[in-house]
């Protein structure tokens, strides 16, 4: 019998256990109906464990090293000051298990409603990649004569060659296989050093990659285009920062944070890759059963096909896709729309195998993170 999948998995704060609890539901339904078998090992982390105990990244990162993959719920609390968990925890295992690639897939799904007028499905489908580990996210700064009138803060951003490189170079192998379309997003007419290096750096690869068209979008302009012509990209390369806002608007053009996706790949096989939905923690609704599930769900088939399972990953997308076009019928709790209620009937579409593979024809999530080898 094929070795299991080791999979860490982090439900950490606020929605983030309900979330992925009903991922985990989707999981055993994939493995019941697709013979594939997981081990799964569960780490306290976040705000609770943080209160109890002051651990950090620090004290679960030997664990999790060795792990195929890791399934990642949410982290942040109003009893942390901002910054503790996501500096001490997030930051720290994506630059330390060099998870240099956060892949977000911005696709509007049928029947799902979008604030913006007109807008189609056939009109949006495109992967933003954000540089995960550099930017102005390394941490380095400082404040002198804090508290006072003089207050002095200082925060820089660190750009490499190598890190960009492997950023860039994944993405030009992703538009490859996509519609051929490269666009870097960055500030080149402000920051002209960090986008000097970007820019040279995307021109020496794209030599390497000629069937593939290079584009260029100033960050702000890119805020103007994205919703109102987002058939304009097909695969966006940008650095840490930018892509972090970006992104946000992105999820939502295609239906909001619940229905976000991401991918934190690491692209050497070093370590493990870590899988999230976008949407953080929402304190004010834990509990309620109000939060979609959908984003950890997709997240899950991400992970999926990282594995290589990708035939019961499109299943996960085609069903979760169903049952986002089926949400307006299943309106209020009494009709199964609440977030134990949506997991369950995507659930079940897997285990019946009743979702509908048109739905996703080309499934993205499939094969998206299959560019990024897994650890098998």
């Amino acid at each position: 019998m094929t070795q299991p999948y080791s999979i860490a998995v982090l439900p950490g704060d606020g929605i983030g256990p309900e979330v992925v609890g009903c991922a985990l539901a989707v999981l055993d339904a994939a493995e019941e109906r697709y013979g594939f078998r997981t081990e799964r090992s569960e780490y306290a982390a976040g705000a609770n464990h943080y209160l109890a105990t002051g651990e950090l990244f620090d004290a679960i990162e030997g664990r999790l090293r060795d792990k195929d993959a890791i399934l990642f719920g949410s982290m942040g609390d109003p009893r942390v000051t901002p910054g503790i968990l996501e500096r001490g925890f997030i930051l720290e295992m994506r630059q330390r298990f060099q998870q240099a690639a956060n892949v977000r897939p911005v696709r509007l799904y049928p029947g799902v409603p979008t604030p913006i007028a007109g807008l189609t499905p056939e009109r949006c489908e495109m992967v933003i990649v954000r540089e995960n580990t550099e930017g102005a996210y390394v941490g380095q700064g400082s404040t002198v004569h804090a508290g006072t009138p003089n207050a002095v803060a200082m925060q820089e951003s660190l750009n490499t060659r190598a890190g960009i490189e492997r950023v860039v170079d994944f993405s030009f192998r992703l538009a490859l296989g996509r519609r051929r379309r490269l666009t870097l997003c960055h500030k080149t007419n402000i920051l002209v050093a960090a986008g000097r290096l970007w820019q040279e750096v995307v021109k020496d690869l794209g030599a390497l990659y000629p069937e593939v068209e290079v584009d260029y979008v100033h960050v702000d302009a890119m805020c103007f285009h994205l919703p109102l012509t987002p058939e304009r990209f097909d695969v966006v390369v940008t650095d840490n920062l930018f892509g972090d806002i970006i992104t946000d608007l992105g999820a939502v053009i295609q239906g909001g944070l619940g229905v976000a996706t991401s991918a934190n790949l690491n692209l050497d096989g070093s370590a493990p890759s870590m899988f999230e939905a976008i949407h953080g923690s929402a304190p004010d609704i834990a509990g309620k059963g109000w939060a979609n599930p959908s984003g950890a769900i997709l997240s899950l088939a991400l992970m999926l096909g990282h594995l290589g399972e990708g035939e019961a990953a499109r299943a996960v997308e085609a069903a979760t896709v169903q049952v986002l076009g089926e949400l307006p019928a299943l309106a209020g709790a009494e009709m199964g729309a609440t977030t134990t209620g949506i997991g369950s009937r995507i659930a079940d579409l897997v285990r019946g195998g009743a979702a509908d593979p048109s739905l996703v024809p080309d499934s993205l999530l499939a094969t998206l993170a299959t560019l990024a080898p897994s650890r098998r």
